[in-house]
């Protein structure tokens, strides 16, 4: 990997993280593209650059999370069943899953499929007039369990948790921002427990790589957190479910 293929992957990043498409499976497939050798250093890239859009969440909604102690507390809540999963499924995600493109391009085309026919669903049912504080304990766990569906690379954290919210009647801008705030311990977690069993491998220009990944992922997420808060608010999901099946059945097309 070179400072160029760093700076594409963190726009990548910062441009996927937040919207229903998988940012993960994105880099994946554009690793693959790229033709980045699949080693250790890359898994850990793809994992660790989501700190930078996690850092424009925060940059955004520091006060909501750190003023409102019921806010911060039911994002802990929920962030419980992702660590515990996250953490026992780690090795396994490790050998079988990460930079799995059969798996990813399965994942982005089903859940694109699932996207549509939920949205065609969803659009029949009454919305709640929750905020994001409103959400409850029981909602939290059960949230905090739909996250953790995308250890699956492919499979996206914010669809699971947006798709999730909506189903338990969460109004849609609520559960979005519920989900941006969730996406910060997640993300945080998984990135310094891969570095913990990884990081004494890299060399020094791999990191200057990876800092060159976040200070991207950040400034292309600041603008695409804004884009999504103004989507949702006139569109829905049906858009991206279309879009992730297309780049599905291209990268199919293209690399098998």
């Amino acid at each position: 990997m070179d400072f160029f293929s760093a700076t594409i992957l963190g726009a990548i990043e910062g441009l996927t993280e937040f919207l229903p498409i998988s940012s993960t499976g994105h880099m994946i497939l554009a690793g693959r593209l790229m033709h980045l050798p699949a080693t250790a250093f890359q898994s850990t890239f793809e994992i660790a650059i989501q700190v930078g859009a996690i850092m424009a969440v925060a940059w955004l909604y520091w006060r909501k999370l750190l003023l409102n102690r019921e806010t911060l507390q039911k994002v802990l809540v929920a962030f419980l069943p992702t660590m515990i999963i996250g953490f026992g499924l780690y090795k396994i995600f490790k050998s079988f899953l990460a930079g799995n493109t059969a798996v990813t391009i399965g994942a982005l085309f089903f859940g694109g499929v699932f996207l549509i026919i939920f949205e065609k669903f969803y659009q029949h049912s009454s919305q709640s007039e929750s905020a994001s504080n409103q959400i409850s304990y029981r909602q939290a766990v059960i949230l905090g369990l739909c996250q953790s569906l995308a250890i699956v690379p492919g499979v996206s954290r914010s669809a699971s948790t947006i798709v999730g919210g909506l189903a338990l009647k969460i109004k849609r801008e609520a559960i979005v921002e519920f989900s941006f705030l969730l996406a910060i311990p997640t993300m945080l977690a998984a990135t310094a427990y891969d570095l913990y069993k990884n990081a004494s491998s890299f060399s020094g220009q791999q990191f200057e790589l990876l800092i060159v990944g976040l200070i991207v992922a950040f400034l292309v997420a600041l603008l695409a957190i804004k884009f999504l808060i103004s989507y949702i608010q006139k569109n829905d999901f049906t858009a991206f479910g279309w879009y992730r099946i297309i780049i599905a059945i291209v990268a199919y097309l293209i690399l098998f």
